[in-house]
């Protein structure tokens, strides 16, 4: 009996989808997008997000394979939409929420070339990646997670697009990073040696706290800095457990030092505004 209810509500969450589709032309594009993350944000049952998601991949597609890649306006669609100040590329990153408490991420990266524009599908390799923190990474074996911001720093003669980031990882466990995306020719890497001392450097930097607090990671650009929340063990002895993690009280902050991010400890942090972006929540 539950096998055949959730085969029905499967079918009706497709055929709305499909309704959806219909309207998907250049003037309804914008409405019927939202109407695809709303579909894929209220799914049932993993089979049934899998298959919205590819709908809304493809849509997706459609819009940044068009002549309005660069121009379309997403501000009625609850996806993350980040344009650096130079424009050189658009990229969208949303979260398939998994019945289990985990997620699978989804991104989409189109590059403005002199002569033509490339459009990237970002894979989510992250349970191949077993130390995020040392590797780089290309479109193919991407660290997936959900960007909210972007900061353009130089390194001789090259911009490094530092992004910021949530990563719903479990249901005991959540992430944000600070990753970095450049370009080897019209090819996007991610990870880039700019975070550590010595020898050597990270590629990205991970945070790892309880699915039940909350951590700020923001772009302070009065202070020109990454500033975030310090994360520490509830008890002591649950070091090194992210799952027991949380903030407490104090604030950490990457600064741009000519060819990498420093770190400081224990900056003032006062009024730190914490984001809010959109995402889709994991099932209850």
């Amino acid at each position: 009996m539950r096998t055949a209810l959730l085969i029905i509500l499967y079918s009706l969450e497709l055929a709305a989808a499909a309704q959806v589709g219909e309207s998907l032309g250049h003037d309804g594009a914008g409405p019927a997008l939202k109407h695809r993350v709303e579909a894929l944000a209220s799914a049932t049952t993993d089979a049934a997000r899998d298959s919205l998601n590819e709908l809304l991949k493809s849509d997706l597609r459609a819009v940044l394979e068009s002549d309005s890649a660069f121009t379309f306006a997403f501000a009625e669609v609850p996806l993350s939409v980040l344009t650096p100040p130079d424009a050189r590329f658009r990229l969208v990153t949303w979260n398939v929420p998994r019945t289990d408490g985990s997620h699978r991420y989804e991104g989409l990266l189109v590059l403005q070339e002199p002569r033509r524009r490339v459009l990237f599908e970002l894979r989510d390799m992250t349970e191949r990646i077993t130390h995020p923190a040392l590797v780089e990474l290309g479109p193919d074996n991407w660290y997936g997670a959900l960007y909210y911001q972007v900061i353009p720093v130089r390194k001789g003669g090259k911009t490094y697009y530092t992004l910021l980031g949530w990563k719903g990882h479990s249901a005991i466990e959540t992430r944000k990073v600070i990753e970095v995306l450049s370009f080897r020719g019209a090819v996007p890497r991610f990870g880039a040696p700019l975070f550590g001392e010595g020898r050597v450097k990270q590629q990205r930097v991970v945070f790892a706290y309880s699915f039940q607090a909350s951590m700020s990671l923001n772009w302070d650009e009065a202070g020109a800095r990454i500033v975030c929340d310090h994360l520490s063990p509830m008890r002591p002895d649950l070091e090194g457990q992210p799952a027991f993690y949380g903030p407490d009280l104090s604030y950490d902050a990457y600064v741009w030092d000519k060819d990498r991010w420093l770190f400081q400890r224990d900056v003032d942090a006062r009024d730190l505004r914490r984001d809010i972006r959109p995402w889709n929540a994991p099932p209850k």
